[in-house]
């Protein structure tokens, strides 16, 4: 970087810069299926000349170089001059992916890698305007224009106007002005009703009607009378400025504050620019104020219909609504509201036993601010899951040109906000699954119409709220799994024999592609083929203290359904004893509770069973496994069980005593219980112990 920047300017800049090329990601790929959308087309040239500013302040000469080619494309792109292609597509595209590249060695204030001067010469070729379209253009006899839809021509604009209506010589060298002879009206002289008709083409039919007066008449039927134009002068420029300079009348006692002549066109060309004064179509016996107010008076008409139609301005500037923190500084107050919370459910414990009316009020309001604070903070950390989603348009577009599929990609809820930390950690998951959607779920177009789909696979990617957790779904319209085919492939990679494998349910068949090593290719692929991709997701949800659910029907297409909580900070559980030393289960996958006769289990397998609503579930003494010195202990005849999901399976936990419900706070484990098998963190309880809770998935993992 040349440039030694002040670090604050250096953040703001990467703060800002980063949110536009995020947005721009997603342009690109709509631009791509909305080629003509001028409004989309400005919003781009816009954003990479936003950026192209910033950089270059800081000099940051490779980072300008990219935006500077990318800002010319766009600028060629959105004046028509060429058409947006899939070729253009490609070379834009990985000319952000470098933008981002060298964006980041920022971030990490690592030298900046130019963009290959290659890409820059492709970047380039398209800058240059297609000559078809230049051809078509000047056949048609029609002007350029550079800046659509803005209101404003610039004078040269206005001159070509005036040539197209006149089909006459060059326009007069000074803007505004006509040359004269000596008749009064000049050769080139065009008449008040071709100025009407120009002003009407200009602006609309019928606002500057009148405006004109007719030349060497005093003051025409329709010209504007002083008043008019006093008035004019006054919402211009601030009432009274002006007065008397117009109407005050030789000898009055307003006429030795007024203006001369020359001083009044000296306001007016400082107000308008040199030489739009008096018109120059010959004498007139209009007195000077008249000549120059029929002149100015489309000009200056203009400017106050465009001022009437503006909003009033408020003088004072608006008070600034946001801050920007530092997310360490957010996760130290997260951190001691959780220690609140810890105290909270300390203090609820002995007001309870306590018996104190007045201490259980205390403590009931506490708990009341104490949850409202919690839920402030969170707020404070939380995200819309947007920036996850945003990457993925992008994602599907080029896996599907690599794998010469057409697909859609549609999206609900990218306005649903998750804790930052979660936003961050389910970005590497969602794009597994969606780029499994493209590629095992979607078919090639002619398999899809000779199904009687259309050509154009949809996937779809949804999340919504539920309570304290949030539902992610991936769908696609593709084909569907065959169950069948799933235990087949099963047997023959050895993770079921024959017998088990028959006995898997649909649902259990699906929840396969989530196994190690397990993949429905034939053939390895630069795309997929070796199996870890979506073990990698089932294992990082469930880091997450997520659960994953696989829905699907041949032919008709497959349903991904991740349901994780809203935080990870602080976390509802399920407080049970085992032995005498407590213990925490997430209750996200708490199913159900109840008491049973455990001399009524049967054995399948070699594993203990119940039957609860003619369902089977295997049923886990996790004391044996949990507690130091329990292992060989006898069965009790009755217990707690506790229905736990992992994904679609479900297995009971025998339990020695339910607490309750209570909310705690993750703590991470010292370092010489770290990565002890099923056991996630430890918290203290209300009661002032530590407990350990409990990872169900690395649990039964290693233990079940």
């Amino acid at each position: 970087m040349a440039f030694d920047a002040d670090d604050e300017i250096l953040q703001d800049f990467l703060v800002e810069a980063g949110e536009i090329l995020e947005k721009l990601s997603e342009q690109l790929v709509e631009l791509e299926q909305n080629p003509d959308d001028s409004e989309l087309l400005n919003a781009i040239f816009r954003g990479f000349h936003t950026v192209k500013g910033g950089a270059g302040f800081l000099q940051l000469d490779a980072l300008v170089d990219c935006l500077h080619s990318a800002e010319n494309v766009f600028d060629i792109l959105r004046n028509h001059k060429r058409r947006v292609d899939a070729e253009l597509m490609d070379v834009v595209l990985e000319t952000h992916d470098h933008i981002i590249a060298i964006f980041e060695q920022l971030r990490r204030q690592e030298a900046l890698t130019p963009a290959p001067v290659e890409l820059i010469a492709a970047l380039d070729a398209f800058a240059i305007p297609a000559s078809a379209e230049v051809a078509d253009a000047a056949t048609a006899g029609q002007p350029v224009v550079e800046n659509p839809g803005n209101g404003d021509i610039t004078d040269d604009e206005f001159e070509r106007l005036l040539d197209a209506l006149t089909e006459d010589a060059p326009a007069a060298p000074v803007s505004g002005q006509v040359p004269s002879d000596d008749s009064g009206t000049g050769g080139d002289d065009i008449t008040d009703d071709e100025f009407e008709a120009l002003l009407d083409q200009l602006h609309g039919e019928g606002q500057f009607k009148g405006a004109v007066a007719t030349a060497g008449d005093t003051v025409g039927d329709d010209a504007i009378t002083d008043d008019e134009f006093e008035a004019l002068l006054d919402e211009l420029h601030g009432a009274g400025q002006f007065k008397g300079a117009v109407s005050a009348e030789p000898g009055s006692a307003a006429a030795d504050d007024a203006m001369s002549d020359a001083e009044f066109n000296s306001l007016l060309d400082e107000l308008h620019g040199q030489g739009t004064g008096p018109t120059a179509a010959g004498p007139s016996s209009a007195p000077p104020e008249h000549a120059s107010s029929q002149a100015d008076a489309a000009p200056v008409t203009a400017a106050v219909a465009s001022q009437k139609t503006a909003p009033a301005r408020d003088t004072a500037p608006a008070a600034e609504t946001t801050v920007r923190v530092d997310t360490r500084r957010l996760d130290d107050i997260m951190n001691m509201v959780g220690e609140l919370v810890l105290v909270r459910n300390r203090l609820q414990r002995l007001g309870g036993e306590s018996g104190d009316e007045h201490m259980q009020q205390a403590v009931s309001n506490l708990d009341v601010v104490t949850t409202d604070l919690q839920a402030a903070v969170m707020h404070t950390r939380m995200q819309p899951i947007r920036k996850v989603f945003g990457r993925f348009p992008r994602v599907v577009r080029d896996l599907a040109r690599s794998l010469n599929k057409e697909v859609s990609l549609v999206m609900h809820g990218e306005d649903t906000d998750l804790d930052k930390n979660l936003v961050e950690a389910l970005a590497d998951p969602l794009v597994h699954l969606v780029r499994n959607a493209v590629d095992h779920g979607v078919e090639m177009p002619d398999a899809r119409e000779q199904a009687g789909k259309p050509r154009v696979g949809t996937v779809t990617l949804t999340a919504e709220q539920e309570g304290d957790h949030i539902l992610l779904t991936i769908a696609d319209d593709g084909a569907g799994m065959d169950a069948n085919k799933l235990r087949r492939l099963a047997v023959e990679r050895g993770l079921y024999d024959q017998e088990a494998a028959d006995r898997l349910t649909e649902s259990d068949c699906f929840n396969l592609i989530f196994a190690a090593g397990f993949s429905t290719k034939t053939e390895v692929s630069d795309v997929s083929g070796r199996g870890v991709g979506m073990d990698v997701v089932k294992t990082k949800i469930n880091q997450l203290n997520g659960i994953l659910n696989v829905e699907s029907k041949l032919g008709e297409g497959s349903r991904i359904v991740i349901k994780v909580p809203l935080t990870l900070a602080i976390m509802p559980t399920l407080m049970v004893m085992l032995g005498d030393q407590s213990f925490a289960l997430p209750l996200v996958n708490v199913v159900e509770i109840f008491h049973l006769d455990l001399t009524k289990k049967n054995i399948v397998d070699g594993r203990e069973c119940i039957v609860v609503r003619d369902k089977v579930f295997p049923l886990f003494h996790i004391k044996r496994w949990l507690v130091k010195g329990a292992t060989g202990e006898s069965s009790p005849v009755n217990g707690h069980v506790v229905i736990v999901a992992l994904g679609t399976q479900h297995v009971g936990f025998v339990v020695d005593q339910l607490i309750g419900q209570e909310e705690v706070v993750i703590k991470p484990l010292g370092r010489g219980l770290m990565g002890t098998p099923g056991v996630a963190g430890a918290t203290i309880t209300g009661d002032g112990r530590v407990a350990l809770i409990v990872d169900v998935a690395s649990l039964l993992q290693h233990y079940g």
